[in-house]
């Protein structure tokens, strides 16, 4: 693409989240920012898995060194206050996440974060982004939402809480800044 056409689509896309911003100001509604703090559990071991994998590609092993390169796996991981197994649920990732890495561990996640209890009951935000999991700390891109976080964007500041070498499974604490409309 030349110069002159990024410059072009830049000016598009500035011009069309433009528009976007005045109708929903049209509409009544009010562009606000929340920030939340929860922790996300990803268990693919035990009786009751909520990460579990459903594809992934044949003969592969030898053409790249990260041997689980394209394998998918499905979520439906609790979110929590605290970090403990025990703490109080305030809801669920739903989604899926893609080994997209050939060289190391690299993720590509699609989730929808809904909440089942407190202010928040019955909506959520969605994230799609790559997911450097090998880094203790990370960033990722929220693309959406819905109910109390309709039309959504922001950034989702990811820590490693703790994670078992043996059977992958992880506790996530999660930092969320959503610039959304109400």
């Amino acid at each position: 693409m030349a110069r002159s056409d990024g410059r072009l689509l830049l000016f598009a896309v500035a011009v069309a989240l433009l528009a976007i911003q005045c109708r929903c100001q049209s509409f009544g509604m009010k562009q606000k920012v929340t920030n939340l703090h929860f922790f996300f559990h990803d268990i693919l071991s035990g009786d009751k898995p909520t990460s579990v994998q459903v594809a992934a590609p044949k003969n592969l092993s030898s053409l790249v060194k990260e041997k689980l390169f394209g394998t998918i796996f499905v979520i439906d991981d609790p979110l929590t206050e605290g970090p403990e197994a025990d703490s109080k649920v305030l809801g669920s990732a739903q989604g899926y996440y893609i080994i997209a890495g050939q060289d190391s561990p690299m993720l590509v996640l699609a989730a929808d974060y809904g909440f089942t209890t407190g202010p928040y009951n019955g909506s959520s935000f969605s994230v799609f982004s790559r997911n450097p999991v090998m880094d203790t700390d990370r960033e990722l891109a929220v693309v959406g939402g819905r109910g109390a976080f309709r039309m959504a964007q922001g950034i989702a500041k990811l820590h490693t809480h703790s994670i078992d070498a043996t059977t992958g499974d992880a506790v996530v604490e999660y930092n969320v800044t959503l610039l959304h409309y109400e």
